[in-house]
């Protein structure tokens, strides 16, 4: 990620929260929390084997559900 410089220099009439102000609105418009935020909770996209293995296992849990309820054993809801 480049990183960005936003400098704000204080008037020499103006005060201490009038240039905090003008500092976080130019943060605000140059998109840096939003870039941070964004990037906070990013999660990784799962390999393909490890989707299939899920995928696998998920089949094989409802065969044998089905097989369960058939012989009884398993009451539906």
């Amino acid at each position: 990620m480049a990183s960005t410089v936003i400098e704000v220099k204080k008037n020499p009439n103006e005060n201490n929260s009038s240039v905090l102000r003008r500092f976080s609105r130019r943060i605000q418009e140059s998109g840096i929390i939003r870039k941070v935020k964004g990037n906070r909770y990013n999660i990784r996209k799962e390999s393909k084997l490890k989707v299939k293995k899920s995928a696998l296992k998920r089949l094989a849990r409802r065969k044998e559900i089905e097989h369960l309820k058939k012989l009884g054993k398993m009451i539906t809801k």
